[in-house]
């Protein structure tokens, strides 16, 4: 059976200024993980994108995890709701001065009670506040959440590239 088409896009942002803030859900927090550890983020990637298919780093040793995770050019932050996991996000610092939403979603059981909209905002946040980037990007696919895409545009963020596979 052949695979459906795959339509990725991918947003950019060239200024905060160009940010529309979602507020804070009441009970909702947004916390930076201080203390790096590889397995933390292998558990998040598996609970956030199981739903959505992410297989891509499924098959990294643990070395490659810690190497990856624990890098100085990335940055997590989890979210919770009345104390349980609820999402997260990593940024990604690259060379060309700019930040990669690398990683970013709710659990499943957090999805649809409009948690997305300030996750995101908190992400673009945190994005332009480490190191002066020049521009922050991030891709999605008709694979992912069917409010994805309307989610990173209605925060500000712009397509500059769709491809189809």
């Amino acid at each position: 059976m052949k695979e459906p088409e795959v339509t990725t896009y991918y947003l950019e942002m060239h200024s905060l200024a160009a940010l529309n803030e979602k507020p804070k859900p009441e009970g909702f927090e947004v916390i930076e993980a201080q203390i790096k550890n590889y397995r933390f983020n292998r558990y998040l990637y598996q609970l956030v994108g199981e739903p959505w298919r992410w297989r891509d780093k499924l098959a990294l040793s643990d070395h490659e995890w810690q190497v990856y995770a624990e890098s100085p050019q990335v940055r997590t932050w989890f979210a919770l709701s009345q104390g349980s996991i609820a999402g997260y996000y990593e940024l990604e610092q690259q060379t060309d001065g700019n930040i990669e939403i690398a990683y970013f979603g709710l659990a499943p059981d957090f999805m649809n009670h409009g948690f997305g909209g300030y996750l995101l905002t908190h992400a673009l946040q945190s994005a332009w506040g480490w190191d002066n980037p020049q521009r922050v990007w991030v891709h999605t696919c008709t694979l992912d959440h069917e409010y994805a895409l309307a989610n990173y545009q209605a925060r500000g963020m712009k397509v500059y590239k769709k491809t189809v596979s």
